[in-house]
């Protein structure tokens, strides 16, 4: 494969690689180091990529996998630091920031499948597609699903 397709694909998707990073690890550092492994990981499988599924899809499972695989490898001394969002000074909507920065707490308390499942779903894929690539079936999406936002509300109420 050609390396100009696999630099405009992380382009256009490098959303999704950030998010995984965000959700997974917790300093700048950490998560830079992620999104490079990551990173890497789809270059090594982009030549066998052969457009089966979605290009988010493959993405989606390539940069889970990896992190989830780098956390079980490194054990990392979790320490929350807030981050504000990835916008200019100016547009920081200082309530906007506190919210996320609760939510993003709050998920850093799941463990890593419910994680995964539920930033699938906060990207507003559909259980077909958080099946394909989490690996199970659509009615146990919706069944993960439905514990995952019981602990995320007993989580907030804390």
């Amino acid at each position: 494969m050609h390396e100009l397709p696999f630099l405009v694909l992380i382009q256009e998707h490098q959303g999704i690689i950030h998010k995984i990073c965000r959700l997974y690890r917790d300093s700048k550092e950490d998560r830079e180091d992620l999104f490079q492994e990551i990173t890497y990981q789809l270059w090594k499988s982009f030549s066998s990529f052969k457009g089966e599924a979605k290009v988010s899809t493959w993405m989606y499972r390539i940069a889970l996998n990896t992190a989830i695989a780098s956390f079980r490898k490194k054990t990392l001394d979790v320490e929350y630091h807030p981050i504000l969002p990835d916008l200019p000074d100016d547009e920081v909507d200082e309530d906007y920031a506190v919210r996320q920065e609760s939510l993003f707490a709050t998920l850093k308390q799941l463990n890593e499948s419910e994680r995964a499942i539920i930033a699938l779903y906060l990207d507003d894929l559909s259980y077909r597609q958080i099946a394909e690539i989490i690996g199970i079936n659509e009615n146990n999406v919706g069944v993960k699903l439905n514990r995952i936002k019981i602990k995320i509300q007993k989580l907030l109420i804390r």
